[in-house]
């Protein structure tokens, strides 16, 4: 493991929100913009972990197209934005000209000695109604588990607690009393991976060595609304993700996944 600071790439967690008011006759509408994102990158960098954030409308023609720029980041942080976003810069989209595939690049990128982390989601895994379009990608190929073809969503309002499975791997190094969360992205562990924690059967936090590098996932929300104030509150969140970015980041020590 290299001794200057991780250096991580974190693309999605942001939206933007067009709504309609109605009252009697008239109506009116307003729009806003959102990121889901601070609490993490504000505790990542408190740590002394270097971020780039790209918010979801920047990646789609800012995330790197060469495996060289990748190369420039220790990790990778997928949470809330489609393959599609990767898939369709808009050169390509509205214009028609060729361009990388950004989901070979990231495949290429961890087998060579990268580390990738994906954070559930509405669009990420499958998603809601199957619009992260993650599955069958070679995204997929190199992560800790195997998505679902259809909307992968367990909405769980009554909230439910991850049960530590693997508690002696860095990444769950002093992180305990977990609180609840309201969901999760419903997944298969794929047989190279190693579970660290689960919510019944399903993987909740699972990691991998591919190759050269290493994969992560966290199969809820980093904030609102599958994680709640809670979690963002919680003395371990900051220590999560710190503790993902760490081993993700150290993929040339012997330790396996």
């Amino acid at each position: 493991m290299t001794t200057r600071a991780p250096r991580v790439l974190f693309a999605g967690e942001s939206w933007f929100t067009h709504r309609i008011h109605i009252k009697g006759f008239d109506s009116f509408e307003d729009s806003s913009y959102h990121e889901g994102g601070t609490e993490l990158i504000r505790s990542l960098r408190g740590s002394g972990i270097e971020v780039e954030y790209q918010p979801s409308h920047i990646a789609a023609d800012r995330f790197p197209f060469a495996l060289a720029e990748l190369q420039r980041f220790d990790a990778v942080l997928l949470s809330d934005i489609g393959a599609n976003t990767l898939l369709l810069p808009q050169r390509t989209f509205a214009q028609s000209h060729p361009s990388a595939n950004r989901l070979d690049l990231l495949k290429t990128y961890v087998e060579g000695g990268g580390g990738l982390l994906m954070i559930g989601g509405y669009l990420t895994f499958q998603g809601i109604q199957a619009k992260g379009c993650w599955h069958g990608t070679l995204v997929e190929a190199v992560l800790p588990v195997v998505l679902s073809a259809t909307d992968d969503r367990c909405e769980s309002p009554q909230g439910v607690w991850p049960t530590i499975v693997d508690p002696s791997h860095p990444v769950m190094r002093r992180l305990e009393n977990w609180p609840r969360f309201l969901g999760y992205n419903r997944a298969a562990l794929h047989p190279e991976a190693r579970l660290l924690a689960s919510v019944g059967d399903d993987p909740f936090v699972a990691v991998r060595s591919v190759g050269k590098g290493r994969s992560a996932i966290f199969a809820s929300d980093c904030g609102p609304h599958w994680g709640p104030p809670e979690f963002q509150t919680w003395p371990g969140y900051g220590r999560l993700w710190t503790n993902l970015v760490g081993w993700l980041s150290g993929a040339g020590e012997t330790e396996g996944a």
